[in-house]
């Protein structure tokens, strides 16, 4: 007894989900305009009166009409036809008959038209016809201006198509929620608003890490929640806070969180989308933020990659005769901390490159304080695997701190691309659970990038490799200054034909020894080519790329050489960029290239004689890693001995 029922429900969804009505909630006003364009059309094809009319030719008007006496009249209409009236007793005749089976019709007239060129020529035309006639025969020709609906309609249904084209098109154009789009609202600002109350995603229990950063932004979204506890003892709140730190590191993210949780209405932007290419659109958008901002305070502002519009003001725009990006950081320097009141209104930006702002952006009463996001450590590490594992079904077996320990300078942004890339692995697999081995392989290819097994090389090229591979690992192994050995491969993974995986400590400080140590490790594979085949390859470039910057910076930056002494050229403040020179002179640059020449060439020697000294196992690693392609901690230790237990992985090619 319900099947029909059922029925009847399904046929009546299926049918209303194939007849849905407009957006807007009713059928909106298309309809409309078709009736109307439908109704002009009509008007102007039936109530013409020329419309009603029979048109003829001037031989058959001459021949038939005119010679047979049957024209009681002839009107000329503005200059361009002339309408011809049929005597009525002579209407009777049977050529005229068809006239009146019109359903407008009638016996009063007119009968038929003519198209006449000119009223001359045809005046001309109709007096030679009617030389014979008697005076009283003659026709005379009368003359009317006439405007009707088909004159009107010629002038007026163009323009009116085109004023609703463009009707339709700008209420296209200012449909949706960004009102931005609109063509009036040009210089309107387009941000995100998260009204007071509304619920979001993220919240401070998202955040792993960052404790001294949550500390810091907490307080501000506890000043706007209860603002007296602060403002009785006279204390300010800060006017702008910016968020500073390397990509990945959660800048968007405590954004959003700061939006979950200060329960007042949140404005976010983006720096780009305050820039324009049409002058004085920048500033307008900018007042215009700031001005829906104090509308609703107390209320919080977010500008996230705010390096778009705040970059450093300086001679090298003195050139352009006006630039739109200075001048929306003009406004943006005025909203903030100007002549005008800013009372209510907290601004957060975010930017991965503080030293190309501009310093009037980062000084007290603007941006007052700055967070600093680093890299996380490794407790940090553990905190942010717990919270990116939320959502994997993964197994008990699974050890986050052996992961964390597994992942130095990772930043959240790569820790949770890594969890991700564990589950996209078991799922591969058919697995029912993400296992440790998952999250092992998946940051091998977050770290070296993908296997590429089908890569085919020669029986030769894979032998230097072997070789090449094993060279870093000997030198590695017996330089006590050098991160930890962990797995040795010659598969092709993402551009490298071979890597050495090594377990970085983190380190805040590196002396001069470190640094000499994994210059030396870094050409242990270019020095066993050379040892066993007599003469290195092109393999070692991205070696040799790393060891001469390395070299560089420990002369040039960090003072460590002791022919140029504790001198430093490093730029924090990003200045010396916008100059074509070198901040010194030929003299000492010459110094600097032959003290990175000798500082390499003697660490390479030292390579070449610590390979020399172990070439047994350097060729037997060798041979290991032509059999067996890849070379765990065990073997390593089986060949070379035991240097110590440690884990983790950075590949060195």
């Amino acid at each position: 007894m319900n099947k029909e029922p059922i029925k009847k429900n399904k046929k009546f969804n299926w049918f209303k989900k194939n007849n849905p009505k407009s957006p807007s909630g009713g059928y909106g006003f298309g309809w409309f305009y078709f009736f109307l364009y439908a109704a002009v059309l009509f008007f102007s094809l039936f109530l013409n009166p020329i419309s009603n009319l029979k048109e003829t030719s001037w031989s058959v008007f001459e021949h038939t009409m005119l010679a047979q006496h049957d024209v009681e009249k002839i009107v000329v209409v503005n200059k361009e036809t002339a309408e011809i009236y049929i005597k009525k007793d002579h209407l009777e005749d049977p050529k005229y008959k068809e006239i009146l089976k019109g359903k407008f019709s009638s016996t009063d007239g007119p009968h038929y038209f003519i198209t006449i060129g000119s009223v001359e020529m045809f005046e001309e035309k109709v007096q030679k016809a009617q030389m014979d006639f008697s005076q009283e025969d003659k026709i005379d020709i009368s003359y009317e201006n006439r405007t009707g609906w088909g004159n009107i309609l010629s002038w007026i249904l163009p323009l009116g198509l085109f004023i609703f084209f463009w009707l339709f098109l700008l209420r296209r154009m200012g449909k949706g929620k960004n009102t931005g789009s609109s063509l009036f609202n040009f210089g309107k600002s387009t941000p995100l608003l998260t009204e007071k109350g509304a619920k979001s995603s993220v919240t401070f229990n998202d955040i792993a890490g960052l404790k001294e950063a949550k500390t810091e932004v907490m307080e501000v979204v506890d000043f706007l929640k209860n603002p007296e506890t602060y403002t009785k003892l006279g204390a300010k709140i800060p006017k702008g806070v910016m968020l500073v730190g390397p990509p990945g590191t959660g800048k968007t993210l405590m954004a959003r969180a700061v939006a979950g949780e200060a329960q007042v209405p949140f404005f976010s932007m983006s720096g780009s989308e305050f820039v324009e290419m049409f002058v004085g659109v920048g500033a307008s958008r900018v007042r215009d933020l700031f001005k829906k901002a104090k509308e609703k305070a107390p209320s919080i502002i977010f500008i996230d990659e705010i390096d778009a519009v705040g970059r450093s003001r300086g001679k090298i725009n003195a050139f352009q005769a006006n630039d739109e990006r200075e001048s929306t950081l003009n406004q943006l320097l005025t909203e903030l901390d100007g002549f005008g009141p800013n009372t209510g209104v907290i601004v957060l930006a975010a930017t991965n490159r503080p030293d190309i702002l501009d310093k009037a952006l980062l000084r007290p009463g603007r941006f007052d304080r700055h967070i600093y996001l680093e890299l996380p450590t490794k407790e940090e590490r553990i905190e942010i695997f717990k919270v990116h594992v939320r959502p994997l079904k993964y197994a008990k077996t699974v050890d986050l701190g052996t992961l964390a320990a597994l992942s130095p300078g990772f930043s959240g942004a790569d820790i949770a691309n890594m969890c991700n890339e564990a589950a996209l692995i078991a799922a591969r697999k058919k697995k029912k659970e993400v296992e440790q081995s998952d999250f092992m392989e998946a940051r091998d290819r977050v770290v070296g990038g993908i296997e590429r097994k089908s890569k085919i090389i020669s029986q030769e090229e894979k032998t230097i490799v072997a070789y090449h591979e094993a060279g870093h690992a000997v030198a590695s192994w017996y330089l006590k200054n050098v991160d930890s050995l962990v797995k040795v491969s010659i598969i092709p993974r993402g551009k490298s034909l071979g890597s050495a995986w090594y377990l970085p400590e983190e380190r805040q400080i590196v002396t001069k020894s470190q640094f000499m140590d994994q210059i030396c490790a870094s050409l242990g594979g270019r020095a066993a080519e050379e040892i066993i085949f007599g003469e290195p390859s092109s393999g070692a470039l991205d070696d040799l790329e790393k060891v001469t910057k390395q070299a560089y910076n420990m002369v040039s930056y960090y003072g460590l050489d002791e022919e140029v002494g504790p001198i430093s050229f490093y730029d924090s403040s990003g200045q010396n960029e916008r100059i074509l020179g070198k901040p010194y002179s030929e003299s000492m640059a010459q110094l600097i290239d032959k003290e990175v020449r000798d500082l390499v060439t003697t660490a390479y020697e030292k390579t070449k004689n610590l390979l020399l000294e172990h070439r047994d196992q350097l060729e037997k690693l060798a041979q290991m890693l032509l059999k067996k392609e890849v070379v765990e901690k065990e073997d390593l230790e089986e060949i070379l001995g035991e240097r110590g237990v440690e884990i983790l992985v950075n590949p060195k090619e």
